[in-house]
């Protein structure tokens, strides 16, 4: 588990380096301008962390866990905006479900606990649902539909792929919706018409989860 979520941490850096721009276009529709390059910001913290050192733990989940938890305490120290305390949030609560998490239990069962923890983070310190133009409407159809693919027998590498797959469609989803939450919601209908950038960021680490899974 170390070894991908190291990965995966290292991998969505780069994609939130290459996607900065048009992360923050998307912004620039609807919010303050700056999530692609405040998310760079982030993760480039993050990468700098792991190379300053092994992670602490006397077992693989407990290693994944301290990994998980340090990522989120630097976006919250790093990130500016809502973006930094919800996804370090959403970290630290995910890597307090590995930290408890049953080392014999499947992948699928572990990822699926740390995603949803870290969604009930998001939900909680944004005061915020599904259909509300936020990033959850990528995380919760995403998380839903990984408990559909594991419930009808589908292994680990077909879930993570239904996973962001449906972050992915969550995402795009987002654009004929009225934002109700956040800085968009101050536009009112004019929000309309436009993709979240915090769902299509969720979604684009996501994607980068099931490109390291489904590889190692």
């Amino acid at each position: 588990m170390i070894d991908t979520i190291e990965a995966w941490l290292r991998l969505a850096a780069t994609r939130l380096h290459e996607q900065a721009s048009a992360l923050t276009a998307l912004d620039q529709a609807i919010g303050d301008g700056d999530h692609g390059t405040n998310m760079d910001r982030g993760f480039a913290a993050i990468v700098a962390s792991l190379d300053s050192g092994p992670a602490e733990g006397d077992s693989d989940l407990a290693r994944a866990a301290a990994r998980v938890r340090g990522a989120g305490r630097t976006l919250i120290s790093t990130v500016g905006g809502a973006a930094g305390p919800l996804y370090g949030t959403a970290l630290m609560r995910a890597g307090g479900s590995l930290a408890s998490a049953d080392p014999s239990a499947s992948s699928t069962d572990v990822v699926l606990g740390a995603l949803e923890a870290g969604i009930g983070g998001i939900a909680g310190l944004g005061k915020s649902a599904a259909g509300e133009k936020t990033m959850l409407d990528a995380l919760m159809p995403a998380a839903a539909a990984g408990r559909a693919a594991q419930g009808a027998g589908a292994d680990w590498p077909a879930v993570i792929e239904v996973i962001a797959s449906a972050a992915e469609k969550g995402a795009a989803d987002t654009i004929p919706m009225l934002a109700t939450k956040g800085r968009a919601s101050y536009l009112g209908e004019r929000s309309i018409g436009h993709q979240d950038p915090g769902a299509t960021s969720s979604a684009l680490l996501l994607r980068a989860l099931a490109d390291v899974a489904t590889t190692q």
